[in-house]
């Protein structure tokens, strides 16, 4: 216990990102794809072939949540964290020795490394909100955040900054990623213990409170007794709609880009390869940087006005933006500042629903409870890229006119889920 009353708190802020960092790789599988489904290539892997790799991938992340909570709560997050990592690394550096095969691949990559994500993830969320109960939003935010950036670092060091995909090719870049991840894990997993239990920062008081910011709840629940509330279901409806709005128009957001510019009638998009770049670009920089910082900034929001209005202001705002994206989309300033609206928004979720889930159910079993509430996010990662396939299918080569449902499918959603945490009531406890 000594350990834990002199560590500087800030030191479980540097290990959360490490972690995280590396968790983001799931999010990094794209740049892998092309060398995969190149038929002139080693793999020769089909687009369905990489799409169940991926989906593999989250479904194991989702699904190893819960399992992840109630062990943190049994064996520590240190430990818990450090065994995802030493799972995912392991996975990655079998890729890269055996994974010549969609088989190997799918086992490798998509179960062990899912498993891996699905372990360590929920460990930094739940260290850091009991490390600093006063700036829950701005921690939680910073954590997710480290996921999102993680997942660009990976991407960038494959392709464009380290090249290492045209270099050394597709098997070592995993090897050597499985290496990294293993070791960055590793060293970010020591410092995620929690604080000795009474402890408060100096100075804060739980009883004085921000304006607009709900006291702490009264009672702290377990997974068994939070399921017994209705809040726990109503919760993770409004999560899994704004997963599956956001999951879905980031399934079609860069073909619905090209066939927006190209409505336009301007020249310079005439072409609808130009048209086309010009959309990736816009996505790939005004959507995946506000992803990122969005995380953060949505935090530091509900530290000031409360999880329960930043996340239905979030949630009615991107339902607005959802419908804006579509109907402006033809403009090029319009479809980046919307892109980043909507890209602001859907990385404030994933930093929005851990604070809900504390608000709501306490913060000392959050990696147990959040670990349940995470799996909305696993089935809009499910049915929102199917979804959008489904949508792309139906509306390529159609114009931008064949994009409108997706829009108003995923805004009505988004609308649906602010009324939702409108009107959540923090629940009594049950037993």
């Amino acid at each position: 216990m000594a350990e834990q009353k002199i560590m500087n708190r800030w030191l479980v802020v540097v290990g959360a990102i490490l972690v995280q960092l590396c968790l983001g790789a799931i999010y990094a599988w794209s740049v892998f794809t092309t060398k995969l489904k190149d038929p002139a290539g080693a793999f020769a892997f089909t687009a369905t072939q990489t799409q169940i790799i991926f989906s593999v991938g989250l479904g194991m992340f989702a699904l190893l949540m819960p399992f992840a909570g109630k062990l943190q709560a049994k064996i520590g997050p240190r430990k818990v964290a450090f065994t995802g990592g030493i799972v995912l690394g392991i996975g990655y550096v079998l890729a890269g020795l055996v994974g010549k095969t969609f088989m190997t691949q799918l086992l490798t990559i998509g179960v062990l490394g899912g498993a891996g994500i699905g372990l360590a993830y929920v460990c930094p969320i739940a260290v850091g909100m009991r490390w600093f109960p006063d700036k829950k939003g701005l921690i939680t935010g910073i954590a997710v955040a480290g996921f999102g950036f993680g997942a660009l670092l990976w991407v960038q060091l494959a392709g464009a900054w380290g090249h290492l995909l045209d270099t050394i090719g597709v098997l070592p870049t995993f090897l050597y990623y499985g290496v990294a991840f293993a070791v960055l894990v590793s060293i970010g997993s020591i410092f995620m213990i929690y604080p000795p239990e009474g402890w408060r920062p100096k100075g804060w008081d739980p009883a004085q409170t921000k304006k607009g910011a709900p006291a702490e709840p009264p009672v702290d629940m377990c997974s068994s007794e939070m399921l017994k509330t209705g809040q726990c279901y109503l919760i993770w409806l409004a999560y899994a709609f704004c997963a599956l709005a956001g999951l879905m128009v980031i399934g079609i957001a860069k073909l619905f880009g090209g066939d927006a510019l190209v409505s336009s009638g301007l020249d310079k998009y005439a072409d609808p390869k130009i048209a086309a770049a010009a959309a990736s670009t816009a996505y790939a920089i005004f959507f995946s940087l506000a992803n990122g910082f969005g995380r953060i900034g949505w935090g530091v929001i509900a530290d000031g006005v409360g999880w329960k209005r930043s996340i239905a202001m979030m949630a009615a705002i991107q339902g607005i933006a959802m419908a804006a994206l579509y109907f402006l989309g033809s403009n090029y300033v319009a479809l980046c500042v919307f892109f980043a609206i909507v890209g602001a928004n859907f990385g404030g979720t994933l930093a929005l629903f851990p604070l809900c889930t504390a608000g709501c159910f306490g913060a000392k079993n959050i990696g147990q409870n959040y670990g349940f509430m995470f799996t909305a996010y696993g089935v809009g990662g499910i049915i929102g890229p199917i979804l959008a396939g489904m949508f792309k299918d139906m509306g390529a080569g159609k114009g931008v006119s064949a994009w409108m449902p997706p829009f108003m499918i995923a805004a009505v959603l988004c609308i649906i889920a602010s009324a939702i945490i409108v009107t959540l009531r923090t629940p009594k406890k049950v037993c």
